[in-house]
């Protein structure tokens, strides 16, 4: 049997990883500045969280949500205090589309209502209504297609109160920054209006933290940099440190009931396991004031770089926009420089995710091998 093929493949073969290395099968070292589509949050094997992992898969590795899970009580505890949103509560699941498509649920069953409004280049998962929310026909199947979704540009609120006022709106679904889309974002202004008027109209504002949360934009969630709460707020990605788990932050308005949600690997005890170690290396190792002291060195050490006609994003959720197509200058910098990035749907952008623990020489590396390729590929 071969494998399905729907991923385009580098020939690169990673056997080995530590902080923000990656060693190949040839003994080849990479800076891993993508850390997986932005998973990778406290670095590699980290030796904490390694430790954690072991000693619980010498216990337990799983059993179902129909018994007693003290990991799942600790681990929201600790999400809850870290986040600042001690009175929400939490659902475990298994991914960031998960989660999405749960938030989404809860929104319907809460309102009584069906229609969904997203906005434009937004991604949110490829399961069932959650790619029904993502701006990419590609890969919406027509069994997807009959969700019924308004998409709408960012920063319009006039064009979102029009299709409030018409009162078959369950919720609202933004990203705190855009991840895929390329690294658009609300402003605070248009945040803040966002959540007066859902609140006015009894919506749903759901908070697409998948990507930008786990203190990647320098707080622990994207929006708090515009000082608003949410409903319901979506975790993935950096959450496990590249262990498998999602799920959704729930606001006290809602009513849970048996049955309601549902999920079979959701809240394992590896992944709360998991969970609880990224938790606490993120805060005794203070990654967050790492994050923003290294946001702080990047956006004046770029300067260097004066093709670069636009920094996007915040803290390490960021994108360095050109005037041209990137596709050529991402492949040299990974298979001449040894460094990774990511795409987006805009052509021009080359992503930059790294695990929220690295350092400064990391970037000037970064920096340097990027004017190299510049250099060479006008050469």
């Amino acid at each position: 049997m071969n494998l399905f093929d729907v991923y385009p493949l580098y020939n690169i073969t990673p056997v080995k990883a530590l902080d923000c290395t990656i060693t190949d099968e040839n003994g080849i070292e990479y800076l891993d500045l993508y850390s997986g589509h932005g998973v990778i949050s406290i670095g590699h094997t980290q030796a904490d969280y390694v430790a954690k992992l072991k000693n619980q898969l010498d216990n337990i590795g799983f059993y179902s949500n129909a018994i007693q899970n003290p990991l799942q009580v600790e681990l929201a505890q600790k999400l809850g205090k870290l986040s600042g949103y001690d009175d929400y509560t939490l659902f475990l699941c298994s991914s960031g589309a998960e989660a999405n498509e749960n938030a989404l649920k809860l929104a319907s069953f809460h309102t009584g209502k069906s229609r969904v409004i997203a906005f434009d280049n937004s991604f949110h998962g490829r399961t069932s209504a959650a790619v029904a929310a993502t701006d990419n026909k590609k890969i919406v199947a027509p069994i997807n297609a009959q969700q019924i979704v308004t998409f709408l540009p960012l920063n319009h609120i006039d064009l979102v109160e029009a299709e409030l006022k018409k009162e078959d709106v369950c919720c609202v679904i933004i990203e705190g920054i855009q991840g895929v889309g390329g690294l658009d974002e609300g402003t605070t202004a248009f945040f803040q209006s966002l959540e007066k008027i859902c609140a006015q109209y009894n919506v749903v504002l759901i908070l697409d933290e998948v990507q930008s949360g786990y203190g990647r934009t320098g707080k622990f969630f994207a929006h708090q940099h515009h000082a608003i709460k949410a409903d319901i707020i979506c975790l993935a990605k950096g959450m496990g440190n590249g262990f498998p788990i999602g799920g959704i932050m729930i606001a006290p308005k809602f009513t849970a009931s048996y049955g309601l949600l549902g999920t079979t690997f959701g809240g394992s005890h590896l992944a709360c396991a998991a969970g609880i170690a990224v938790l606490d290396v993120l805060e005794s190792q203070k990654l967050m004031e790492n994050v923003n002291a290294v946001y702080a060195y990047f956006t004046e050490a770029i300067k260097q770089v004066p093709e670069i006609i636009k920094v996007k994003g915040k803290g390490l959720m960021l994108g360095v926009e050109f005037d041209f197509d990137v596709s050529t200058l991402r492949k040299k910098m990974i298979i001449e420089k040894h460094i990774f990035t990511g795409n987006a749907n805009n052509k021009n952008l080359i992503r930059i995710l790294p695990p929220l623990t690295i350092n400064k020489e990391a970037i000037d590396t970064f920096i340097i091998a990027l004017k190299e390729s510049l250099d060479e590929i006008k050469a």
